[in-house]
């Protein structure tokens, strides 16, 4: 499956001009054969914009969702974006999957919140979403979440072939690019599809350098530092061919992890 990652800056507070650039973005990968779309955290409302997160959240099902749900059909190509999801007892920084057809397939939560500002500002998710599109079994995580080894790894065992993460990565952090990502895809075998945020957002100077780590820990794509549409292909014969030259999932040893460990 070919897929694509949007790194952009974005229209910070601007649902509609979001929408527009959804709608372009997601035109121009459907004519380059690709079958989803990946777009960065909160892409929908910005991501540093303060109170007006409150303003701009919606429920799944919202205006912009069906938006969201057209711009698929009429492309015929599948989004991942992320948003801020209005919920009764408050906003879920989320990410949304929308099939070809225009449906909601899945919707995830942000279950690691990074920073005094996220943690004000939204719930904590309280699971881990896989959903399937086409062949291929994808696990969606947000931004942070990636950084724990023990997300990825119980989505690779739910069965993920990809591991989809929306993004708002600043500096000073962008070392992240260059050693959390290629070890979370070697160490699962997976393919890890990190989509990024490019330029600048109030005090924010995002890292931009989409990337996509193939399941040898290779580096399979990776953007520079502005807006651009980055494309590469998911292979699920890759993933079985690596798992078995190095069948580190294979030799696991859960019954020793929860062991007490002595001295």
């Amino acid at each position: 499956m070919k897929i694509a990652i949007c790194q952009t800056a974005g229209h910070p507070g601007n649902v509609e001009k979001n929408l527009d650039q959804m709608a372009q973005s997601a035109a121009i990968a459907a004519e380059n054969g690709a079958a989803l779309i990946i777009f960065p955290e909160l892409f929908l409302s910005g991501y540093n914009i303060g109170k007006d997160l409150q303003r701009l959240a919606e429920p799944v099902g919202g205006p912009a969702i069906r938006k969201a749900g057209a711009i698929a059909r009429e492309s015929d190509i599948a989004l991942l974006y992320g948003y801020p999801e209005k919920s009764a007892n408050g906003i879920f920084n989320s990410a949304l999957l929308v099939n070809r057809s225009g449906a909601v397939q899945a919707n995830c939560r942000k279950t690691h919140l990074y920073g005094s500002m996220e943690k004000q500002q939204f719930l904590l998710g309280d699971g881990l979403v896989n959903a399937t599109l086409d062949d291929i079994n994808i696990g969606m995580l947000i931004c942070y979440d990636v950084e724990f080894p023990e997300a990825v790894r119980s989505l690779t065992l739910a069965g993920a072939d990809l591991i989809a993460v929306p993004t708002a990565l600043m500096h000073p952090f962008c070392r992240i690019i260059d050693t959390v990502i290629p070890s979370r895809a070697y160490e699962n075998q997976v393919y890890v599809a990190y989509a990024n945020r490019c330029g600048s957002e109030g005090s924010l100077d995002y890292c931009g350098r989409s990337t996509v780590a193939g399941p040898d820990g290779t580096i399979a794509a990776q953007a520079g530092t502005g807006a651009e549409i980055l494309y590469t292909d998911v292979d699920k014969t890759t993933i079985t061919e690596e798992r078995k030259d190095n069948p580190v999932l294979a030799d696991r040893r859960p019954e020793l992890y929860d062991r007490k460990i002595t001295e």
